[in-house]
Order: C-alpha cells, then structure tokens, then sequence
C-alpha cells in the first residue's frame, strides 16, 4: 500500500465522525509524529510504500478515533503557546482561550521582574510553563490536587527546560502564610454539571470530568477559595488572573471586594466572550 491509499482508507475509516477537513488535520498530524513529515511531504511522497506494521498502527488509530478519543491523547502531545506538552487523560487539553489568558498576562509583566507566580490548578502546567519560559527571572509555582497532573507538569516543565516548584494541594483546604506572590492565575474547574448537554463527547467522555465540573449550585466555589487566598498571599499591587466561565462573568467579578482589589477588568476572547479576569490587590 501506498501513502496516498493509506490517506484514502484513513479517510473513509472515519467519515461520518468527523469532518472531512478534521480527518484530514489529523492525518498530517500523525505523519508529522509517525514519518516526521511536514504536509507537504504527505503529497510529495505519496506513492511511498507503507509497511504492515504502519497499516496496523494507522487502524488502531482509526478504532481510537471512533470513540471520539482526543487526537492529543492518542498521540500524546499537544502543543501550546509555542511549546510541546505531553498530555493525558489526567489532564486537561490546552484550549486556545487559555493562550490568550497567558498572552495577557505576559504583554502585562515586565520580563525583566524577579516575580514569584503561582498557578492553581495547573493540569498540563501550559499556564506556568509558559509564563516561565517567558518571565525567565520568575519563580513559577503549581499547585494541583492530582498527584497524577503533577507528575506531567513536572514532565514538561523539565521538556521546556524550565523550573517548576510543585505543590500538591487542595486549593479548597490549602492555607499558607510562607509565601506572598507577585500573580496568582488559575484555570479552575468552572463548567457547571447543567451544561454538560452542550459538550463535545471527545471532552464529556475522556477529558477528567475533576478539572472540568462544578455544582450547579456552587459554581464558584473554586473562585472564592483563591480569592479568600490572594486576600492573604497575594503582594500589594499584585495581581490575581482567571479564566472563567463566560456565562458567570459579572458573578465572578463581584467576588472580589472593593476593599481589598481594585481595577478590575473583565476581557473577552477572540469570540467576543467573557472568559478572563483580572484583578489588582489594593
């Protein structure tokens, strides 16, 4: 078999399930991983002859692929903010949103600062992995309850060639008086059990449902922790960042007190939805 009837057989493997352009995205993408082929290669080589044990491994894909398992799982990788991070199921998929809250952040931090950061939550560590990268003077914290995420984290950390201190913690239970921090930045879990009808089941069914989910009836729970935190570890001027639940914007800003953050600025997405926050300790 040639490359050309593998994409033709990767194709109507899963025709139906995705669409033709997403088939497509993920065929070069795990020639890229599996041949190290750029796209262009892909139609440069195509009359290259496959091997059986690729035929096999390309129908292994297919079957994943079927039950709506995310490509970056399958393939272990995924990449965010210019970097490479190893990614499973127990950890969240970098969303693209959560680009624009580092981009934020970072076109707001003079690099040059010797600033301590502590990402709450942090999954993947996409979110202060690639603040450290960028703020190379920054002590770079991460606190997540999974023993498991951590373990990733500190994988990629070590893949990007930066510092992580990490932290094993429920941010719920977490108190500390030995650290005051520059910027506490949190993607916490924020989609409320209701709005599980809306969800793609590459996400409902394989993403941990621990990063994603709250109460209904408490879907701020995880912002009023870290903000009761920042009200004691946070530096004066220093700054809390969020990503959030675009449907609960204004609920979130009205966590913080006015007695103690100031300069609030609630800031929308490429899609004009409300899925950051960020607030100045007075």
């Amino acid at each position: 078999m040639q490359l050309k009837s593998l994409h033709n057989f990767f194709q109507n493997g899963l025709i139906g399930y995705y669409p033709k352009e997403e088939i497509n995205a993920f065929f070069y993408r795990i020639c890229e991983q599996h041949f190290d082929y750029k796209r262009i290669d892909v139609h440069l080589k195509s009359e290259t002859l496959i091997s059986a044990e690729t035929f096999e491994y390309f129908e292994t894909l297919i079957s994943r692929l079927l039950t709506y398992e995310p490509i970056q799982y399958i393939l272990g990788t995924t990449s965010f903010f210019g970097l490479e991070f190893k990614v499973d199921d127990n950890v969240l998929i970098p969303r693209p949103e959560t680009e624009e809250l580092v981009a934020w952040i970072l076109k707001q931090t003079d690099s040059s600062q010797a600033l301590k950061i502590l990402d709450i939550g942090t999954g993947s560590g996409c979110i202060a992995i690639s603040l450290a990268k960028h703020l190379p003077n920054a002590m770079v914290y991460a606190l997540d309850v999974s023993p498991a995420a951590l373990k990733i984290a500190q994988h990629n950390a070590q893949h990007n060639a930066v510092q992580l201190k990490c932290i094993e913690a429920d941010i719920l239970e977490w108190t500390t008086a030995a650290h005051a921090f520059d910027i506490i930045v949190s993607n916490p879990p924020y989609v409320r059990e209701r709005e599980k009808e809306r969800m793609a089941p590459n996400v409902l069914e394989h993403e941990p449902h621990l990063a994603l989910f709250v109460e209904n009836d408490n879907p701020l729970i995880f912002y009023k922790a870290i903000v009761g935190l920042s009200k004691i570890n946070l530096k004066k001027e220093g700054f809390v960042y969020f990503e959030i639940n675009e449907y609960l914007g204004e609920d979130t800003k009205a966590l913080f007190s006015s007695t103690d953050f100031d300069d609030l600025q609630l800031k929308t997405d490429i899609f004009g939805k409300h899925r950051m926050i960020r607030a100045t300790k007075r």
